[in-house]
């Protein structure tokens, strides 16, 4: 437990890592979450009028969770104290509470806490806390990279403002980095850097919305990097793939490369090859796609594709996206290949697909019809108007079948195939059919 100072000598501040140097001090140096920080935004409005009510800051590593803390603690005239809650315990929340509570009654002063990490905080340190965070003896700011609904006391949340950060955008880490590169008493503006355009993209799209990850790299590229006879450090594609450890995927999960990427691992899964479909989503997932959207396609040509040849293989690629929603990457991308091998190698029809489309044609197109009287509810006006009467029960014949009439005019819209299960089903509504028209 420490209270913060941030001003600290220049030669401790040259030992700090690029991300720790080139964290904001200003609102002006923070970037991003214009969602929950920009102008007239209720926490930007509540910080600039020193008004900080609890809040619970949460969202990924490196969006500016502590580095809007500490700006606050710039900014407040309030005492700020922060602690991590990995390291502290109950009796150090006592000691800070008791602290607060005299300098409140002496100054009238009140007493900020950051904690970091708050999801580590078990109940009994929660609870340790609550009551003088509900009398507004401290101000909690609490960081957490997890759900706080999840992990914080209901009481506390209820008592707090929760705000999420999202991972940064492109444009705000271009502007982090370029920051980082010009700035010659935090950043690197000292070195001579001349970075190519395929190195900054490779950054920027594998930083995966965190400048705390991106400025590592940035920093470990530049000083490894050695410098050229006219004293410049050339940062290529090379140096960023191997500062980042990430090789460069030609991959824009907004552009074409998203469709045509997807698209390929659905037609490998359609055209019954495992190997290409697993390539293909290897490739997805080394370039940040979202586990989720792949196992929604599995879904999708699990019914579309295979359907009724093999209907385990909709039941198991339901079980696979359910899976990777609660136990998320990188185990995911097991469960992934196992349902993406399933339904590629899995015998293929499109006779579902297509029933439902000639379906969907003939309602808007054919005939219009109604529902034949016998098959209607009977519960409602089965004397007054015969709804229901006439009916054949299927189950009290030979075979659980018996032929009657369940549209007019009726037409074939599903025609089975002779794959796996499907030929089952063909045989089996060939001989009814057959034995209809025989009739």
């Amino acid at each position: 437990m420490k209270q913060t100072n941030f001003f600290e000598n220049v030669a401790n501040q040259k030992n700090k890592p690029l991300a720790a140097r080139m964290a904001p001090g200003s609102f002006e140096e923070f970037m991003g979450q214009d969602n929950i920080f920009g102008n007239g935004k209720l926490l930007r409005r509540s910080i600039e009028a020193d008004n900080l009510g609890s809040v619970i800051f949460f969202g990924p590593p490196g969006t500016g969770k502590s580095a809007l803390s500490k700006i606050i603690a710039l900014k407040t005239k309030s005492h700020f104290e922060e602690a991590n809650a990995v390291t502290i315990g109950i009796a150090d929340i006592r000691k800070v509470i008791d602290a607060a509570k005299a300098r409140a009654e002496i100054s009238g002063k009140k007493t900020i806490l950051m904690l970091d990490e708050i999801h580590h905080f078990n109940r009994s340190q929660q609870d340790a806390l609550l009551p003088d965070v509900e009398r507004g003896t401290i101000t909690l700011i609490g960081i957490t990279t997890e759900n706080p609904f999840f992990y914080i006391n209901a009481a506390i949340i209820s008592r707090s403002t929760v705000f999420e950060f999202k991972p940064l955008e492109k444009e705000a880490l271009s502007s982090i980095m370029e920051a980082a590169l010009k700035d010659k008493e935090k950043g690197l503006g000292n070195y001579k850097v001349k970075m190519s355009d395929e190195a900054k993209e490779h950054l920027l799209a594998n930083a995966e919305g965190d400048a705390r990850k991106l400025l590592n790299a940035l920093e470990i590229g530049v000083l490894s990097t050695k410098v050229d006879d006219g004293g410049t450090r050339v940062f290529d594609i090379d140096i960023a793939q191997e500062s980042m450890q990430k090789r460069a995927i030609l991959y824009d999960r907004s552009g074409d490369a998203h469709y045509d990427h997807i698209s390929a691992f659905i037609k490998s899964m359609r055209g019954t090859n495992p190997d290409a479909a697993i390539y293909w989503m290897a490739k997805m997932l080394t370039a940040g796609e979202d586990p989720r959207f792949i196992a929604r396609r599995i879904v999708i040509c699990a019914s579309e594709d295979v359907g009724m040849a093999d209907p385990m293989a909709l039941t198991l690629a339901v079980s696979a996206f359910s899976a990777v929603e609660f136990i998320g990457m990188p185990e995911a991308r097991i469960i992934l290949a196992q349902a993406a091998i399933y339904v590629a190698c899995a015998p293929k029809s499109n006779a579902s697909y297509l029933s439902i489309v000639k379906a969907l044609s003939e309602v808007k197109n054919g005939k219009a019809r109604n529902v034949p009287n016998h098959l209607k509810d009977a519960n409602l006006d089965c004397k007054k108007f015969g709804h229901g009467q006439g009916y054949k029960y299927p189950h009290d014949f030979e075979g659980h079948y018996v032929e009657q009439d369940y549209w007019t005019d009726p037409v074939e819209l599903y025609s089975p195939t002779e794959e796996g299960c499907e030929g089952r089903i063909r045989e089996r509504l060939f001989g009814i059919r057959k034995k209809k028209i025989k009739d």
